[in-house]
């Protein structure tokens, strides 16, 4: 066995393990941590196969932004997970019937998947050697996918959008900062002054 297969079976046995442990915690906050490992050794993967820009938009996008955030709302929120799970019981036939039938479905894909000739042939063909992954992939992506690509950034935009108009409310019991309303304040109006007689106190 030399030293790349052996990294193999170490990140592939350990993002299993981290993926097991994810849905099997019983704490949400340990379930994150899993999941943040089985990103980075998933991105291992990648950097044995090659695929380094993958590898870091794993680590980069995935664990420094996506995981992390998961992380920091699970501990904020401190939701009351035993209230949530009373009902377990009482919902476990409906969500083993869509397991089983997700099960169903992936089985039938993974059989009956068949990759084209024209795939294969683009697989076969030799990359240029002065192309790095990285460029190949920008080259694609700027060039024949570049509509698809700022269709894919408009998608995300509308929904940044969505998601800040939904969350923005303005409560009426809730004080906020109104910035021309304090620059528009007068001496007058910030300072009282009061006039204390001696010894009595205020």
């Amino acid at each position: 066995m030399n030293v790349a297969s052996a990294f193999f079976y170490l990140f592939s046995g350990l993002m299993l393990a981290s993926a097991f442990m994810v849905i099997a915690a019983r704490n949400p906050v340990h379930s994150v941590l899993f999941l943040i490992l089985a990103f980075v050794n998933a991105s291992g993967l990648f950097i044995l196969l090659g695929a380094e820009f993958l590898a870091m938009l794993l680590v980069v996008v995935y664990v420094g932004a996506v995981a992390v955030l998961f992380l920091f709302v699970v501990m904020m929120l401190d939701v009351d997970f035993a209230e949530l799970k009373e009902g377990f019981l009482q919902y476990l036939p409906i969500g083993a019937l869509i397991g089983i039938v997700v099960a169903i479905e992936l089985v039938l894909v993974v059989g009956g998947f068949a990759p084209s000739q024209a795939t294969l042939g683009a697989a076969r063909a030799p990359a240029p050697a002065d192309v790095s992954n990285t460029m190949a992939l920008g080259l694609v992506l700027y060039t024949k996918h570049v509509y698809f690509f700022q269709a894919a950034g408009l998608v995300l935009l509308t929904a940044m959008i969505g998601a800040i108009v939904l969350t923005l409310r303005h409560k009426p019991d809730v004080k906020r900062q109104d910035i021309d309303a304090q620059n528009a304040r007068t001496r007058k109006q910030a300072v009282e002054v009061v006039k204390v007689p001696s010894r009595t106190g205020v």
